[in-house]
């Protein structure tokens, strides 16, 4: 191991000095590598193109503003999909439409043009992708609406790179002050504008404040000045011309019930910003007039390029390594691999050999020529991956003279500490190398060649038997975003079963797929076993059914048209008196290409970690871009060594998950049994598919009802709404499986250990006032993070959320000794009258909670939750009188009450409106 050793550090020295382009980088206050993907199904469109261009352009220069001198965008990689029309465009690298940093793809719902980031993690952890819709693009009436492009982009930039949230509340937009005003959701609140009431709900025909609670009833909307001197901030209204900064801690609104507040504890954007990675250690540009424009390369990949390089040494434990790798790969070519790809086979030991170059895959007939080529017999007890690697660049090079943006999957298990000698040259080749590490005994330098190339990772165990191989070779895909053509697996059982004994499950072909749908079996005996398949209709398939290769222990059956909508049955039965692991795996593709299929992607917060640091499994199912709830969703965590841990995942807005209902489903892991790699697979199913019925769920650009300009109202158009028919969502259940990748877990320690694990944080913490009680809401986390079930809570409260924040312990004591936690997962309600401080006519207390489990560790602190107990003065009107808008600009500039009078009612006679206006119940514009 001291050779292995040696190597892995000389490899991270290269690891590190090479020009890694798999992600975005800040170099000297330049971004370089920002990609930006335009989906196949996106119709050509040069206008599209330079769009994209001057939006990014115009953003850099704002960027460069907003973050104070320190970034801006320096080289832009926009990817064109093949759908379009050939041209004298680049040949992309490492760039793909699932890795981009920017989608341009259509809307998720047929209506919604709302820009958004896909932001699953907490405060300060970068999102997952900006989502732009072509009409975004190309119709400039949306910039009333949102903006400019340049200000939108920036806005999301910083959800997608810096993890800070919005400022405003589409479901709190008011709150009440502790002034006893109504204030809007914003920040700054130095911003200025009216309140309108814009919906038919207003049927006093004003803003009407709910005596209750203090805030306006339905229908009362904030439509802001177009001429603005606040210049913050960019996380609320970057479309104001004014607004230049993000908020920071001088101007922060803390009152605000906004995410920003709840999930970075109340700190400004531009704190979070300025202490992330990107600047924590970042001054100031010196000379800021050297900044330029971003350059442009279009990038257009034609035809996928693929090399399978299988490790066949003796090295890797198991003897039954070459049947299962030979399944593997067969069923990667029959089954998964795409129409039209061009796939070649290398196998190496301490040599390599050409096995076959490259060929189209145009038919049914060349995939099985191809699989012909698979390796039958293992090679020698020794491995050189170099020589596998080698003999691949030089099969696809032998197509087009030479391999940029091609397909390398390597599959090995064996020490090979020579692999420096061809590292360098193999990730600059321009190649995207897909690695497989099979066992224990695979080097550990293997990963670098897929970090460095922007490829895929997986993990298999020793425990070859089972379906881990054949699941990772079913989830990798092309990365085109063509979902069409991609195959889905609907299904992945594996069980040892006992002599005489059954395996039989039920699996729901869903109405999203159903074309070229395969089930395949595999077994260990030298016998199949007994094979029976129902259908939703009834007719039954057996072994006479399915081609079985008795050699390589396969059966399989293709269903001949579209699979039949429904549950599917089958069962397989162990004809041998001995135990053994038999395997159901079942693929299919989309049945109708204006249909997204249902789809499931898996991966883990970290691809390293250490103990005893916690991990995020993250699942996402949807549908094209919609979201799909109330899905039971399990994760398979497989170590070198050990059983498979199963956790259960939920999309419940608390503990990992950061929002509730929106197709993302987590959960932490923090228990390990050992060091070294470990793989992760999901299961997902639905008995009935559910879909959300809001517009927009992800950090998200705001829809802007319209502005105040030179004294008169300008409505934009109302927001769609969401048609349920528009979102294309079957109605019956799903099966899927989805291999998720592979991580490495290091310093765990060896043996017994003490209890590290404290409760997690609780995200969802409510207040609110009932019969002059705080009334608290939260999901209950567990004895470690959110497993099991905690000892206790301490809960705080204060008039100021920083004091809680800052000096949690120095604040209200309450006394929740009669409060016994429920288990994780559950709904805590607990209620307490508070020690009353009141400020004129309103009570706000501002609450926290710490979990504390039986060791006496305390979760961080929650979310700061705010109480508001409105009282209504005396003399309080009954209702808001009706102005129209002349009349409020008429007092606002201080007109005498006479000459208000006499104008409103001038006005009100020559001019009736529907849309009426309501002053605060101080008499004052914000």
């Amino acid at each position: 191991m001291a050779g292995g050793v040696a190597a892995g550090a000389a490899l991270l020295a290269l690891a590190l000095a090479a020009a890694g382009e798999a992600a975005v980088v800040l170099r000297d206050g330049d971004y370089e590598g920002l990609v930006a993907a335009v989906h196949p199904r996106v119709p050509e469109d040069a206008e599209l193109l330079a769009s994209i261009q001057e939006m990014i352009t115009e953003a850099s220069f704002y960027l460069f503003n907003a973050t104070r001198g320190r970034a801006h965008f320096r080289s832009v990689k926009i990817l064109i999909p093949p759908t379009w029309t050939e041209k004298s465009y680049e040949t992309p690298k490492h760039e793909s439409y699932d890795t981009a940093d920017v989608i341009v793809a259509p809307p998720y719902w047929k209506h919604g043009d709302d820009p958004y980031t896909l932001q699953p993690g907490a405060c300060g952890k970068m999102g997952k992708y900006i989502h732009f819709t072509p009409n975004f693009l190309v119709n400039d009436y949306l910039m009333d609406i949102y903006g400019s492009r340049g200000r939108v982009f920036v806005h999301e930039w910083a959800h997608l790179r810096w993890g800070v949230f919005d400022e405003y509340d589409s479901d709190r937009p008011f709150y009440v002050t502790g002034q006893n005003q109504v204030k809007v959701t914003r920040c700054s609140s130095d911003l200025t504008g009216i309140y309108v009431c814009e919906k038919k709900s207003c049927t006093e025909g004003s803003c009407v404040i709910n005596k209750l609670t203090g805030l306006f009833k339905e229908g009362c909307a904030f439509i802001h000045e177009r001429n603005q001197t606040a210049v913050s901030s960019i996380m609320y209204m970057q479309s104001l011309s004014s607004v230049a900064e993000f908020c920071d801690e001088h101007n922060h609104n803390r009152e605000a019930p906004n995410l920003q507040n709840r999930m970075c504890d109340y700190r400004s954007t531009w704190e979070v910003i300025k202490n992330s990675t990107d600047f924590k250690n970042n001054s100031p540009m010196t000379n800021p007039s050297h900044i330029t424009p971003p350059s442009f390369s279009l990038l257009q990949k034609r035809d996928r390029v693929i090399c399978l390089v299988l490790d066949i040494s003796k090295t890797i434990a198991g003897g039954n390594w070459i049947n299962r790798l030979h399944q593997a790969a067969e069923l990667y070519l029959l089954q998964i691999v795409e129409e039209n790809s061009y796939v070649g086979i290398v196998t190496f030991s301490h040599i390599g050999e050409i096995k076959t170059h490259v060929r189209q895959i145009v038919n049914d007939d060349v995939r099985k020529q191809l699989a012909a080529y698979l390796p039958a017999a293992a090679g020698s007890e020794r491995t050189n991956v170099c020589a596998g690697l080698q003999l691949a660049s030089e099969v696809i090079r032998k197509k087009d003279g030479n391999i940029y943006g091609s397909e390398i999957i390597l599959v090995t298990g064996g020490q090979d500490s020579s692999m420096k000698k061809c590292f360098s040259d193999t990730i600059n080749s321009g190649s995207v190398i897909h690695t497989i590490t099979v066992g224990s005994s695979a080097a550990e330098e293997i990963e670098h060649f897929s970090k460095e190339t922007g490829g895929l990772k997986f993990f298999v165990p020793e425990r070859l038997h089972y379906s881990d191989l054949l699941d990772v070779f079913s989830g990798i895909l092309s990365r085109s975003g063509d979902t069409f053509n991609q195959s889905i697996q609907i299904e992945s059982a594996s069980d040892s079963i006992g002599g005489y004994k059954q395996l039989r499950r039920t699996v729901t072909i869903d109405s999203t797929v159903g074309r070229e749908t395969f089930f395949v079996a595999t077994w260990q005996t030298s016998e199949p076993p007994e094979i029976t398949l129902s259908d939703p209709s009834g007719k039954s398939y057996t072994n006479k059914d399915f081609d079985i290769d008795s050699i390589f222990h396969v059966a399989r059956l293709q269903i001949a048209g579209i699979a039949e909508t429904g549950e599917w049955i089958y069962t397989l039965t162990n004809i041998h008196p001995s135990p053994q692991v038999l395997t159901m795996i079942v693929t299919s593709r989309a049945a109708n290409s204006t249909i997204p299929v249902v789809s499931v992607k898996a991966h883990m917060s970290k691809d390293t970690n250490d103990y005893p640091n916690p991990m995020v499994v993250y699942v996402q199912a949807s549908q094209g871009f919609s979201p799909i709830l109330g899905a039971s969703v399990t994760a398979i965590i497989s170590p070198e060594n050990g059983d498979p841990i199963s956790l259960e995942l939920f999309d419940n807005g608390a503990g990992s998950d950061i929002v509730k209902n929106d197709g993302i489903y987590s959960k932490y892991l923090f228990s390990f049994p050992g060091n070294g790699r470990y793989s992760l697979k999901v299961h997902v199913q639905a008995n009935r598919t559910t879909v959300p019925q809001t517009a927009m769920l992800w950090s998200h650009a705001m829809y802007i009802p319209g502005y105040v300009e030179n004294g008169k109202i300008k409505m934009n158009p109302s927001r769609p709404s969401v048609i349920k028919k528009d979102l294309q969502i079957g109605r019956g259940g799903f099966h899927r499986t989805a291999a998720g990748g592979s991580f490495i877990i290091s310093a765990v320690p060896v043996g017994p250990y003490a209890d590290v694990f404290p409760p997690c944080k609780i995200i969802d913490l409510d207040a609110r006032i009932e019969d002059n009680k705080v009334v608290l809401s939260w999901t209950a986390p567990g004895d470690d993070f959110d497993k099991g079930q905690a000892a206790g809570y301490e809960i705080r409260t204060s008039e100021t959320p920083l004091e809680l924040r800052d000096n949690f312990y120095n604040t209200t004591f309450v006394n929740a000794s009669s409060l016994s936690p429920e288990r994780a997962g559950y709904k805590e309600i607990f209620a307490f009258k508070p020690e009353a401080f009141t400020t004129e006519n309103i009570t706000i207390i501002y609450v926290a909670i710490q979990a504390i489990d039986e060791v006496f560790l305390h979760s961080e602190l929650s979310n700061i939750a705010q109480a508001v107990m409105f009282i209504p003065p005396m003399d309080y009107p009954t209702s808001n009188m009706d102005f129209s808008i002349s009349t409020i600009l008429l007092l606002v500039f201080g007109l005498l009450a006479v000459v208000c009078l006499t104008a409103s009612t001038t006005l009100c006679l020559l001019k009736k409106k529907d849309k009426k206006t309501a002053l605060e119940t101080t008499a004052k514009l914000l």
